[in-house]
């Protein structure tokens, strides 16, 4: 690592007084005599609110209203301080906020040799190019490239997660109809928004619809591996 990034990342830490204050709350409101609701929570009853928050944030970010971002970037900052929280006082986890945060700084250094190390790699082309080979070296007990990929995901989501791991192994086309231009997203939007209209009318459930080719996907992408 440069000392001049050593440089930033220490300044960063040295303003992080508010950051502690809000781990310190949370501490609280958990321990003995604070709050019996957040005492009562587990990793599982929180799962509800986590998806919940991200969805408010991604509305926030796609209005452009600068105070929602403030606003919904501390809800979801404060479910991962809440699930560290549990986990530094559930036997078997017992790690806390200051590991997340150790495993994710070592993950970002690791990913970004051409940053913190000696590698070049000048464009972002560049940096996707080795990305994967880098995951790999973290995760050597993975045998497939779908290892990993959550299929919770809104089936769209998925998909376009899919596609683009289905065009690594040469099927992103074989298996599809030639697409039309598509002028902008306006007018995919109104595309989709159409074909979830017709599937509605005809009584079929077009989430269901594209999980189920999704996981013929998936499948000729393990075959194809």
């Amino acid at each position: 690592m440069s000392e001049e990034n050593s440089l930033e990342i220490s300044e960063v830490n040295n303003e992080q007084s508010k950051l502690d204050e809000l781990i310190e709350v949370m501490a609280v409101l958990r321990a003995p005599g604070g709050c019996p609701w957040d005492a009562e929570q587990t990793h599982e009853s929180l799962i509800k609110y986590l998806v919940e928050e991200t969805y408010e944030l991604i509305d926030a970010i796609e209005s452009g209203d600068r105070d929602a971002m403030i606003e919904e970037l501390g809800d979801v900052l404060y479910q991962v301080i809440f699930h560290a929280d549990l986990a530094s006082n559930t036997p078997g986890e017992e790690f806390d906020i200051q590991d997340v945060a150790a495993h994710m700084t070592a993950k970002m250094v690791g990913r970004h040799p051409h940053v913190f190390g000696e590698n070049k790699l000048d464009t972002a082309e560049d940096v996707m190019a080795v990305w994967d080979d880098l995951k790999k070296q973290e995760k050597p007990g993975r045998t497939s490239t779908l290892d990993g990929v959550p299929q919770s995901m809104p089936a769209l989501a998925l998909a376009e997660k899919l596609l683009g791991k289905a065009e690594k192994v040469g099927l992103e086309k074989q298996h599809l109809p030639d697409p039309p231009i598509w002028e902008d997203e306006d007018e995919v939007g109104s595309i989709l928004l159409s074909i979830v209209s017709s599937a509605r009318e005809q009584g079929i459930d077009a989430e269901k619809a594209l999980r189920l080719r999704l996981r013929e996907l998936q499948e000729d992408i393990r075959e194809a591996e």
